[in-house]
């Protein structure tokens, strides 16, 4: 009787410890990657400034939060434009949805570019999640 009491003892003394080995999110950082384009034929000045954006948007009637962002200057570069967002898991609510945007100004702050699509992204323990190709269209 002694030794079963002994292993339920400990039995439920490594149960919180299992539990939270399971519901913890990895302290890896996980990377957001793809690249942007456009598909009408013109070149960008090379003022430009592009900017990708990882948000949440799981709040309808509220505006997004951003999580992560990447913005630089096209330097004459033209599409496509590769971006690479890094975000730490532990920041990310499983019950959450993620989405990431796209946008080209000129170097008034003028839009010129911008996604018009969500563009989800689904966070599933992978360290790399690639998005592929995000187009892009014109504004007036």
């Amino acid at each position: 009787m002694a030794r079963f009491t002994r292993n339920l003892a400990l039995a439920l003394a490594a149960l919180p410890l299992a539990a939270c080995a399971t519901i913890m999110p990895s302290e890896q950082p996980v990377s957001v990657t793809g690249s942007i384009t456009y598909r009408e034929r013109m070149a960008l000045p090379p003022t430009a400034q592009v900017e990708v954006t990882l948000a949440d948007v799981s709040l309808m009637d509220a505006p997004s939060k951003t999580i992560a962002q990447q913005s630089f200057t096209a330097d004459g570069r033209q599409v496509p434009f590769a971006f690479s967002l890094t975000v730490d898991e532990r920041r990310l609510d499983p019950r959450g949805r993620y989405s990431v945007s796209g946008r080209i100004t000129d170097a008034s702050g003028r839009l010129m570019f911008i996604t018009d699509t969500h563009n989800g992204v689904t966070f599933d323990g992978r360290p790399r999640i690639d998005l592929g190709t995000l187009v892009l269209v014109k504004t007036r």
